[in-house]
């Protein structure tokens, strides 16, 4: 990729926000996907879980920012268990928690 690519938003993703391995966690597979933004990241993730054979799947995106990426993963992690925890099988009936 260029760099007037690079500078004015241009094709590819970005490694940096590249999606986490999934950690399981009480049945549900959840995957951290922080969102690079200005040289910090933001909480974000996808909490699946397959449902009638069909995998399911609910994205977050919160307004924490991180100056690691390893930090944001790790909260964002954390927040998809409480989002898990709070809401249950009922966050797969939205599209966006």
């Amino acid at each position: 990729m260029g760099l007037f690519s690079k500078l004015f938003g241009g094709g590819g993703s970005d490694d940096a926000s590249a999606e986490s391995d999934p950690v399981e966690y009480n049945g549900w597979s959840l995957v951290a996907a922080p969102i690079s933004e200005g040289g910090q990241y933001r909480t974000a993730g996808i909490i699946r879980r397959e449902v009638d054979g069909e995998m399911k799947e609910a994205r977050f995106i919160r307004a924490d920012n991180h100056a690691s990426r390893d930090a944001a993963v790790e909260h964002s992690l954390r927040k998809a268990q409480q989002i898990v925890d709070e809401q249950g099988p009922g966050l797969l009936q939205r599209e966006h928690v």
